[in-house]
């Protein structure tokens, strides 16, 4: 087969392996990473300075806007837009930072619980049960509130929060694999616990962790938001999107709706995008699903 043959071949693979996945949610959290890794060249103004003159200016297209400040300015005269890129910054980094962290920490405990059982089982069972009954943001909270606000923090608070939801799932496939014929061939073949987790039991679970940490971005962004919003996340007046929701509360009455509305569909779409790009990996990645 000659090189053009082959390159042709693999793009239509691609095309198939690809086909039906959601355009504009991949669309619009590949922006997102976008906007957020160029963020300081992107944002036109300092998104945490701001000109008292230019306190609660409208969008450019309302009356009394400026083409100076697109998306308006909220109640210090900061620039929306610049926040809202750089909120993106914070948002991501924090959410996709807490998402794997946690997935590496659940999937770990996940294949420890469920291959070795035992004691083992036992013990990150029952803490992972008692994880699971306390309300997750109410849990959040509450730890934010000890350790103090900062983004570092949030990272950390959102990882030991999240972790159990892959250490059950992970749990719960490893079980049925290590009952399967190339795990009691391994054993046989001498390898040892360790090697066998390691070399067959976690390819056959990295699926199911990709996708439910696409599921949990959405999750993770929504409490970072909520954590902002109630003072207990990002501090100011770093212009995280749950912090922007907090200070535009007040003009939200008084008609400048832009101090809410913007930041708030940012995290909509944030979310909407994620949740929809895990449901089509979900069924793409299941076996069982696709021949449905």
């Amino acid at each position: 087969m000659s090189r053009a043959a082959g390159l042709t071949l693999a793009w239509r693979f691609a095309a198939l392996r690809l086909s039906g996945a959601p355009i504009i949610p991949i669309a619009i959290i590949g922006l997102l990473l976008l906007v957020a890794v160029l963020a300081d060249v992107l944002a036109p103004y300092n998104p945490e300075v701001g000109t008292l003159g230019d306190r609660f200016r409208p969008p450019a297209w309302q009356a009394g806007g400026s083409e100076k400040h697109l998306l308006g300015t909220d109640h210090l005269g900061r620039d929306i837009l610049s926040r809202l890129i750089v909120g993106a910054r914070i948002s991501m980094v924090v959410g996709f930072t807490a998402v794997i962290v946690a997935g590496v920490l659940g999937t770990f405990l996940g294949i420890l619980s469920g291959y070795l059982g035992g004691w083992v089982d036992q013990v990150i069972m029952r803490v992972t049960d008692t994880w699971l009954a306390l309300p997750a943001l109410t849990f959040a909270i509450f730890l934010a509130a000890i350790v103090g606000p900062s983004a570092m923090n949030i990272v950390i608070i959102l990882s030991a929060v999240y972790w159990t939801r892959y250490a059950r799932v992970i749990r719960g496939e490893v079980l049925s694999l290590k009952e399967r014929d190339f795990v009691r061939l391994a054993i046989v073949a001498g390898c040892s616990q360790w090697t066998i987790m390691r070399r067959h039991i976690l390819p056959n679970v990295l699926n199911s962790a990709i996708v439910l940490g696409t599921l949990q971005l959405g999750v993770v962004v929504v409490a970072e938001a909520a954590l902002s919003f109630l003072g207990v996340g990002v501090p100011p007046p770093k212009p995280a999107w749950g912090l922007m929701l907090a200070d535009g509360k007040k003009g939200l009455m008084a008609g400048y709706w832009w101090l809410t509305v913007l930041p708030g569909s940012c995290i909509m779409l944030m979310v909407l995008s994620a949740n929809l790009l895990g449901d089509w990996l979900r069924v793409k990645l299941d076996p069982q699903l696709r021949q449905l």
